[in-house]
């Protein structure tokens, strides 16, 4: 078992529950009821359920990890990607967030907190 991975996951299953609760509820819902080119409404569909996707299968395999799972090639590389994933995340939200005109804008988008926080455990799990 690795406790900085398990933490990691454990921090990514509240963001992906958050992302299909909170994210469906003030994001994909509104977005979807809004008037806009239905094309670009169903691509927006789309990324959020692309980031579903990986939300799941990125947290599954941190759980794995963190619980012991080994893969034939390791799991150092695994982690790796996706910390990689979860950190840019993090910096593109909070540059995005940081550029707009929206009031405490870092609270206000507040998941690159959790993006980052599981980005972090990842990597310190796989320190040597």
């Amino acid at each position: 078992m690795n406790g900085f991975i398990l933490i990691s996951g454990i921090i990514a299953l509240v963001s992906t529950a958050g992302h299909f609760m909170v994210g469906k509820k003030q994001f994909l819902t509104p977005m979807l009821d809004a008037s806009f080119d239905e094309v670009s409404q169903k691509v927006m569909h789309c990324v959020f359920h692309y980031i579903s996707v990986f939300l799941v299968v990125s947290t599954l395999a941190l759980l794995a990890v963190g619980f012991g799972a080994k893969f034939k090639s390791g799991h150092t590389l695994l982690v790796d990607f996706i910390a990689i994933h979860y950190a840019a995340f993090a910096v593109t939200q909070l540059v995005i967030a940081l550029k707009s005109k929206i009031p405490k804008p870092a609270i206000k988008l507040f998941q690159w907190i959790f993006f980052a926080l599981i980005a972090i455990f990842a990597w310190i799990g796989i320190l040597p």
